[in-house]
C-alpha cells in the first residue's frame, strides 16, 4: 500500500477516534448540565413559594372539586348566613371573617385543629367582636369536626354559617360577573374563590378578613382601614380591614372594580394580594409598600411585615424550631397576629407537649383547641 494512502487511512482513523471522544465528552457535559439544572430547579422550587405558585400549572394535578359552589342547601347543611345576621357598627365594623372554600363529600366538612385555632384566637382575644367562619360546602360536619365545633361553641361570639354564592352576590357589583362563570377560567378555583370572597364580604359588611392560618395575638377591635405588608415590596391579602363608610367604603369599591377588571385565572396571586396592592398603589401614588404611609394613603394604614407576617415564608420552619425558640418568640411578641404559612407548614407535626414557638402561641391564644387536639397539633 502506498505510503500516502496509509497515512490518509491513519489520519481518518485518528480523526474518527478524536471525534468520538469529543462527542462522548459533550454528552457527559449535557447530562451533567441537565442534572445540575434539575438540582437547581428543585432548590429554587422548595425555597421559593412564589415560584411554586406560579409554576403549578406545569405539574399534573387532579382538578379541584368546586361542585358545592352551585349546590343548594339540604336539611343537613350548616345554617345559611343571612345578611341580617351580620350587624356592622357605624364607621367601621364589629366583625371578623374567615372563609373555607373547600368542598367536602360524604365524609363531611373537616376543620383542622390549626384552622380551628385561628378561629378561637380571634374570638378569645376579641370577645366584643363577632367572629364568622363562612363555608361553601353544603355538607354537614364530619364526626371528628363535630367535636371541634363543640369546643369552639364555648365562645358565644363564634358563628359558623354556609353561604350560597348565587344568593351572596345578589345586588352586588359582582353579580353579573360571577354568573358569567368567571371562575371556570381559573387554574386554582378554590384559591381564587377565597380571593373573591374576601373582597366581596368586606364590601358587603365591612370588618376584618383573616386567613385560616392566622393566629391573633392582640386585640383588633380598634383597627380599621388597614392591610399588612408581607415584605416591603407588596401588600399582602391575608389580613385586611375595611370600614363601612368613608375611606373604607372607597377602598372596598376600588378593590371590587380591580378584581372585575384584572381577574386572571392563570396567575396565582393576581386576584388576592394583587388587588389590594394595585388599589393602594393608585391611592397612595407610590409603587412600594414601604412608602405607603398613612399620610400618603389618606389615612389607610399599611402595617410593616412585623405586624402580621413576622416570620417570612422562607423561614417558616422557625415556628417549629425549639432551638431558636427564644429569638423567634421575641419576634412574635411584637406582632399583632402571626401568619403560619399553612401551605408550607401543614405537614409539620407538633407532638404535644411541645416547646416549639407555634405550640407556645397556640397554648396561650387558642388553649381550648390546643388542649383538645391530643397528642398531635
Amino acid at each position: 500500500m502506498p505510503e500516502s494512502i496509509r497515512e490518509g487511512r491513519d489520519f481518518l482513523i485518528s480523526f474518527r477516534g478524536r471525534a468520538t471522544t469529543v462527542v462522548r465528552k459533550m454528552r457527559k457535559r449535557v447530562v451533567a448540565g441537565c442534572c445540575l439544572g434539575t438540582i437547581l430547579c428543585i432548590f429554587v422550587f422548595t425555597s421559593n413559594n412564589y415560584l411554586i405558585q406560579r409554576m403549578t400549572p406545569f405539574f399534573i394535578a387532579p382538578p379541584e372539586d368546586i361542585s358545592c359552589y352551585t349546590e343548594v342547601s339540604t336539611p343537613e347543611s350548616v345554617q345559611t348566613l343571612l345578611t341580617t345576621d351580620v350587624r356592622s357598627a357605624l364607621n367601621g365594623s364589629n366583625n371578623i371573617f374567615f372563609h373555607e372554600t373547600s368542598c367536602f363529600g360524604d365524609e363531611g366538612i373537616t376543620l383542622t385543629a390549626r384552622q380551628a385555632c385561628a378561629v378561637e384566637s380571634a374570638a378569645k382575644i376579641n370577645p366584643q367582636m363577632q367572629v364568622y367562619l363562612l363555608l361553601l360546602s353544603h355538607s354537614n360536619f364530619s364526626t371528628a369536626t363535630r367535636e371541634t365545633i363543640r369546643v369552639l361553641s364555648a365562645y358565644k361570639n363564634i358563628k359558623i354559617r354556609r353561604i350560597v354564592m348565587e344568593e351572596y352576590v345578589k345586588n352586588t357589583p359582582l353579580e353579573e360577573w360571577w354568573l358569567s362563570g368567571i371562575l371556570r377560567t381559573s387554574k386554582w378555583p378554590r384559591s381564587h374563590m377565597s380571593d373573591i370572597l374576601r373582597y366581596l364580604t368586606l364590601w358587603k359588611f365591612g370588618g376584618i378578613y383573616l386567613d385560616l392560618d392566622v393566629v391573633v395575638t392582640t386585640s383588633l377591635k380598634k383597627l380599621t382601614n388597614f392591610a399588612g405588608a408581607e415584605d416591603w415590596e407588596d401588600v399582602a391579602a391575608g389580613v385586611l380591614g375595611f370600614g363601612t363608610t368613608g375611606l373604607g367604603r372607597r377602598i372596598a369599591d376600588a378593590c371590587i372594580r380591580d378584581l372585575k377588571k384584572n381577574f386572571r385565572g392563570d396567575v396565582w396571586g393576581n386576584n388576592g394580594p394583587g388587588v389590594i396592592t394595585r388599589t393602594l398603589q393608585k391611592l397612595c401614588a407610590t409603587k412600594y409598600a414601604r412608602d405607603m404611609t398613612p399620610h400618603r394613603c389618606r389615612g389607610f394604614t399599611v402595617y410593616p411585615p412585623s405586624a402580621f407576617y413576622p416570620i417570612h415564608y422562607k423561614k417558616w420552619k422557625l415556628y417549629f424550631d425549639e432551638k431558636e425558640r427564644n429569638s423567634t418568640m421575641n419576634i412574635i411578641h411584637r406582632a399583632l397576629a402571626i401568619h403560619v404559612w399553612n401551605k408550607l407548614s401543614s405537614s409539620e407535626v407538633i407532638s404535644s407537649p411541645s416547646q416549639v414557638p407555634y405550640a407556645i402561641v397556640a397554648s396561650e391564644y387558642c388553649p381550648k383547641i390546643y388542649n383538645h387536639s391530643g397528642k398531635f397539633f
